[in-house]
């Protein structure tokens, strides 16, 4: 992993280019944005992520065999929450993910403060809001089928090929034409030349 620091366009045009996956992690139904992922795919990256925001419309457009998905849907999220989800269930049942956080709490990762993740952790035992423990088994699962179907390299290629090309999807015409629509409710007004 490595921090990007001053992330910006003039960075993200070096950086999303080289990228082979796309990781969009986020918890389904939270809406995260999706100008990054859309460019992502735009320049071949496959996307590994959950239903939010455009994850769910880049799997629309390339296919289910042309985007890894993992996690929880929208009402799964729902339904978790409103049974009373417990994260230390999820960190009982899960030995890679027990053994996971019980490395990041031994301060393997920070060797000068021991303690400096002690309330990440916590966080994620006691209250997990976002359902990453829940989220874990399948990422993980996921990921094994990232790294296979990586090897094949002919089959990656054509996947890559196919999320480019179904791309212009995410063109800023369509965008702005359906907010218009669907959101500001405008009417478009044609020019004259």
């Amino acid at each position: 992993v490595v921090f990007a620091p001053n992330y910006r366009v003039s960075l993200a045009e070096r950086i999303i280019p080289a990228a082979d996956v796309s990781e969009q992690i986020s918890t389904a139904g939270m809406e995260a944005s999706g100008t990054g992922n859309m460019k992502l795919m735009l320049n071949g990256a496959l996307t590994l992520g959950t239903l939010d925001g455009a994850n769910v419309e880049i799997r629309d457009a390339v296919g289910d065999e042309n985007f890894f998905l993992f996690g929880l849907t929208a009402d799964e999220v729902i339904a978790r929450k409103r049974e009373g989800y417990r994260p230390r269930d999820e960190y009982n049942q899960h030995q890679e993910l027990r053994e996971a956080l019980d490395l990041i709490s031994t301060g393997f990762f920070s060797p000068e403060d021991k303690h400096l993740f002690k309330p990440l952790v916590d966080s994620l035992l006691e209250e997990d809001r976002y359902l990453m423990l829940a989220d874990f088994p399948s990422y993980m699962a996921k990921q094994e089928d990232v790294a296979h179907a990586y090897k094949d390299a002919d089959a990656w290629a054509h996947k890559c090929i196919i999320n480019v090309a179904r791309g212009g999807i995410f063109s800023s015409d369509r965008t702005i034409k359906q907010y218009a629509e669907e959101i500001w409710r405008i009417q478009q007004t044609p020019v004259d030349p």
